[in-house]
Parts: structure tokens; C-alpha cells; sequence
């Protein structure tokens, strides 16, 4: 007579019962039989090794890769694009001087700022086209801006050239300047020359038009934008949302980090029983194999610290790209470069650079530098070793327990 059917009700009880007689055992009384027992550690103790190496791995891994890849190339192309824009807007103020000095130009050329903005300019967005950043969309982009940075020098150029015929010389240069910054304003008040009190004026007329990047005023690029300092503000801001992306703790993360804290607190709790049930029943006073596949659970407080520094380092960058992207200006830099021996404003962009690598390198523990691919493979490992260790006690015990078997 066979037994009647379970019920789904009494299935999911016994699944239950047996979970939690795998995942938590029960402390060691009389009643415990050693096979099973044994069996039921051979069984849970690898399998959750597995599972928090896993998931341990995967999450640190994660958070690492991160840090570096803000360290590597997010920050770095924030940086040469804020560069980039305040240098072009720098050499068309230096350009617009020079012109106002009538003929004499053609003797003396354009004033020496001009030339190093310009050619560093040109430089960055080549640096920011190399590190790696942008997607295959603004890559292109880029391409477009370092190919309309070419078209303004050339109409500079013929304004320069045209310095005597005021006409031409003036309709060389508006031309030049609405590639770079449409329908630029009357320029205002001189502002501070020094601090950041010295803001987004300075004599730098803003970009603030529909497509303009809202320089002072806090309004943002539209997807149409077609000046310069408008399609370099985009990819600014493009970059800032992938950057603030990848500096966030994802929900897959998140997963990964609580199932692998839950598995390593029942992992420490079921080989401290096995110990002791080792220590009573088979008269083990220590297992070296389980103490060595143990061993690397020792490195997980040190690489839950590194993790946690690297996260704050990386929220600290997110800041830094948010001063870079909204509140770097020209007057500020040009301030800078005029004052070399005075205290460096706080929202220089070689400030906010230097501090975004000083969060990055501080927001890690060194000596755990290359750790990261060798987590899993640990825990694999150990997990390995666990299992021989319990399978070889499980079958001595079976032989030794047999009735009339020789020892």
C-alpha cells in the first residue's frame, strides 16, 4: 500500500525542515546520527561556499572595476571636455582683443594666450577622444566639435587677416564667435579677478541662448545644440549621468551583497558546529583541512572595507564632476593663470582634478590592488577542499560503523 500524495501545503513544509537542517543545524544532542549529519555538511558547507563566493566576487568585483574605470576614463574626459570649453572661450576673448587692435596685429599676430588655448584645447578633446569614455554616438560628436574647433580657428584666421578692413574683420570674427557660442551677449561687468567669487563673467560673454549652455544662469544644452561650447556642454552632461551611473550601487549589487553576507554567516556558523561535532564524535581535536579551506574568510572583513572606501571615493567624485560640468568658468582659470603664486581656487579644474584623484587613490586599501579576479577562485577552491575533507571523514566512518568490518 503506497503512501497517499503530499499535499503542496506539506511539500513546502518538508522543503522547509530540510532547508533549515542543512542551512542552520540543530546543536548536537544524543540523538544526532553521525552519517547524517555528516552527509548534510558535505552537502551544505560547499554549496555555500560556492554561493558566497559568487556572489562576494561578483559585488566586489563590481565596485572595483568602477573605481577604476572613473579613475581610468570617466573623470579624465570630464576634465579634458571642462578644459576644452574654457580654453576655447579663453583664446576668443584673447582673439577679440588682439583684433581690436587694429593693423598691428598683422605685425605681432594674435596674442600668445590665443595660441596655447587654442592648441590646448585641440589637445584635450584628443585626450578625451583616446580615454575611452564616450559611446560610439559621442565619439562622433566629438568629432564634429574638433572638426567645427578647425573652422573657427580658420575664420579667426581670415579676420586677422582682413584686420584692416573693418567689415571683413568684424564679420570674420562674429562668424568665428557664433560657431562657438551663438548670439553672445554684451560682455558685463569685469568681475573679481581672483577666488571664486570670480564666477562665470570675468568679461566672457555667456552662452545662454536656446542652444547655449547656460553659463551663470543654470539652464541646460538642448539635443539640437550646434555651437561648440553647446555640443561640448552635452557630452559634459551625457558623461556626468553615466559617471554618476557607474558610481552607484546598482540593485544586481545590492542582490549580490546580501546573499553573500547570508551565506557567510551561515557558512562561519556550520564549520564552527562541524569542528565540534569532529571534536565529539570522531575525537578530531582540530580538522587542518576545514582550518585551510577556512583560511579565506580572514581576507573578507579587509575587502568589505576596501569595498566601502571605494563607494564613499566614488559619491566624493560624483561632486567633483558636478563642479566640473556646472561651475568651472573661464574667469576663474584665467585668474589662475595670471596669479600662478596665489592660493588655487577651490573650483579651478586642476583643483577639482587633483581632488578626484586624491578621493580615488585614497578610496582603496593598496595591498589589495589585483585582489579582485582571485575572490571566486578562492572560495571555489576552498569549497573543493571542504568537500573532499567531509567526503573522505564520511567514508572513514562508514567503514570503521560497518558491522564485522576490519579496521
Amino acid at each position: 500500500m503506497t503512501n497517499p500524495r503530499r499535499t503542496p501545503r506539506q511539500l513546502a513544509a518538508v522543503t522547509l525542515r530540510a532547508l533549515r537542517r542543512y542551512l542552520w543545524p540543530a546543536p548536537l544532542t544524543p540523538r544526532i546520527r553521525n552519517r547524517g549529519y555528516l552527509r548534510e555538511r558535505l552537502i551544505s558547507l560547499p554549496l555555500l561556499t560556492v554561493v558566497a563566493a559568487v556572489a562576494f566576487g561578483w559585488a566586489y568585483a563590481d565596485v572595483r572595476t568602477d573605481s577604476t574605470a572613473l579613475r581610468d576614463s570617466f573623470a579624465p574626459a570630464l576634465v579634458g571636455l571642462a578644459e576644452a570649453e574654457t580654453s576655447l572661450r579663453i583664446a576668443d576673448r584673447e582673439a577679440g582683443e588682439s583684433l581690436d587692435a587694429g593693423e598691428v596685429v598683422q605685425l605681432s599676430g594674435l596674442s600668445k594666450r590665443y595660441s596655447t588655448r587654442t592648441t590646448r584645447a585641440v589637445q584635450r578633446l584628443n585626450q578625451v577622444a583616446r580615454s575611452g569614455a564616450l559611446t560610439t554616438a559621442e565619439r562622433q560628436e566629438l568629432d564634429v566639435v574638433s572638426g567645427l574647433v578647425v573652422d573657427y580657428g580658420t575664420w579667426i584666421t581670415f579676420a586677422q587677416n582682413n584686420v584692416a578692413d573693418p567689415t571683413l574683420r568684424n564679420a570674420g570674427l562674429s562668424y568665428a564667435r557664433s560657431m562657438l557660442c551663438p548670439e553672445p551677449e554684451p560682455e558685463p561687468e569685469p568681475a573679481p579677478t581672483t577666488g571664486e567669487s570670480a564666477g562665470a563673467g570675468g568679461g566672457y560673454p555667456p552662452c545662454d541662448t536656446g542652444t547655449g549652455t547656460g553659463t551663470g544662469t543654470g539652464s541646460r544644452p538642448r539635443s539640437d545644440a550646434t555651437a561648440v561650447v553647446d555640443r561640448i556642454s552635452a557630452l559634459e552632461d551625457h558623461l556626468r549621468d553615466r559617471l554618476t551611473d557607474r558610481a552607484a550601487l546598482g540593485a544586481p549589487v545590492l542582490a549580490a551583497a546580501v546573499v553573500a553576507a547570508l551565506a557567510l554567516v551561515l557558512l562561519v556558523r556550520g564549520l564552527w558546529h562541524t569542528q565540534l561535532f569532529l571534536r565529539r564524535r570522531l575525537r578530531l581535536h582540530l580538522s587542518v583541512p576545514l582550518l585551510v579551506a577556512a583560511l579565506p574568510l580572514l581576507g573578507v572583513p579587509f575587502l568589505t572595507v576596501d569595498a566601502v572606501l571605494a563607494h564613499r571615493a566614488q559619491q566624493r567624485v560624483v561632486a567633483v564632476a558636478g563642479d566640473l560640468v556646472g561651475r568651472t568658468s573661464p574667469a576663474i582659470e584665467s585668474a589662475a593663470e595670471e596669479r600662478p603664486f596665489a592660493a588655487r581656487p577651490r573650483l579651478l579644474i586642476a583643483s577639482l582634478d587633483a581632488r578626484a584623484r586624491h578621493d580615488l587613490a585614497a578610496g582603496r586599501l593598496a595591498s589589495l590592488d589585483g585582489a579582485a579576479p582571485w575572490v571566486t577562485p578562492a572560495g571555489l577552491l576552498g569549497a573543493a577542499l571542504t568537500g573532499a575533507t567531509l567526503h573522505a571523514y564520511r567514508r572513514e566512518y562508514v567503514l570503521v560503523s560497518r558491522s564485522g568490518a576490519a579496521v
